[in-house]
């Protein structure tokens, strides 16, 4: 059964989808659009076309993303399909609003890099509230099926090919920045998403379980979980100790573990989200 999303919920994704096209919107036409420097996907191929033409870059953006929307609507879901087709209908009509408004800088140095963190703070709003801007990444989805590549790799490729073309429109130097501005929205995209205050997973496994255990609960202010483990080589019953930190808590955690049992197994993971249980910290005393 296909559960309705509250509307409480629904009206917190609908504002905060529209700011992050907005802000994409503020990005390309305030940033990097005035100073020939685009961005990859649909986008990218998007301020090509409006360059050579002449035309509207929203309504390049609205009609070559729209093959992706029912596309999503099928492979994906009902709803990131809607969510996708607000955001790119509130995207397009802000580059047409923001055309005719100067640009922000005419440093291109200044554009790629300040366009590209613009860009991608708007664009990781938007998948992170369950929508998306541009439909590279659904083609990439149905293109990993059929072809002995990753999803990352077919976006990496066809996002290379986008960019590369901006040294035969516009110039070399242009393409250039233009890989610069992807890359630096790239980054901000996983930032924007993931969230400053980043959650690692904690793994150890020691004979001295219980007195890390009780450090970590008294001296870190984080809960630990107790597993059940046995060695695949020597069949040894083990313990090992679960817990989730912050990136900021990462360093203190080593010193514990050291502190009772240099010899300790660690293993540390990056975690994109984190969600009940007791993973609010714990004062300390």
């Amino acid at each position: 059964m296909h559960r309705k999303i509250a509307r409480k919920e629904m009206v917190k994704r609908v504002i905060l989808i529209t700011i992050g096209a907005i802000i994409m919107g503020v990005g390309l036409e305030i940033f990097l659009v005035p100073n020939n420097v685009i961005d990859g996907g649909i986008v990218g191929i998007s301020i090509i076309l409006s360059h050579l033409t002449g035309m509207k870059l929203g309504l390049y953006i609205f009609v070559l993303n729209i093959p992706f929307f029912f596309i999503g609507y099928k492979q994906i879901g009902k709803t990131f399909a809607f969510s996708t087709l607000y955001g790119i209908i509130i995207l397009s009509v802000t580059t047409i609003f923001l055309h005719p408004v100067p640009a922000f800088t005419q440093d291109i140095l200044l554009a790629s890099l300040f366009g590209g963190i613009v860009l991608g703070i708007g664009i990781g709003m938007v998948i992170r509230y369950g929508g998306s801007l541009d439909g590279t990444e659904i083609l990439a989805i149905l293109s990993s099926r059929k072809l002995p590549l990753s999803v990352g790799e077919i976006i990496m490729i066809a996002n290379l090919f986008i960019l590369s073309s901006a040294g035969f429109v516009f110039s070399w130097d242009r393409a250039m920045y233009s890989l610069l501005a992807y890359y630096v929205a790239f980054k901000m995209i996983d930032i924007t998403i993931k969230g400053l205050d980043e959650s690692k997973s904690v793994w150890i496994i020691s004979e001295n379980y219980e007195k890390i255990g009780d450090a970590l609960l008294h001296r870190l202010g984080r809960g630990v979980t107790y597993l059940k483990g046995e060695g695949a080589f020597s069949g040894d019953d083990k313990k090992v100790i679960f817990c989730v930190i912050t990136r900021l808590e990462e360093a203190k955690l080593k010193d514990i573990v050291t502190e009772h049992d240099p010899s300790a197994f660690l293993a540390i993971a990056d975690i994109a989200e984190v969600r009940g249980g007791r993973f609010k910290k714990a004062d300390i005393h």
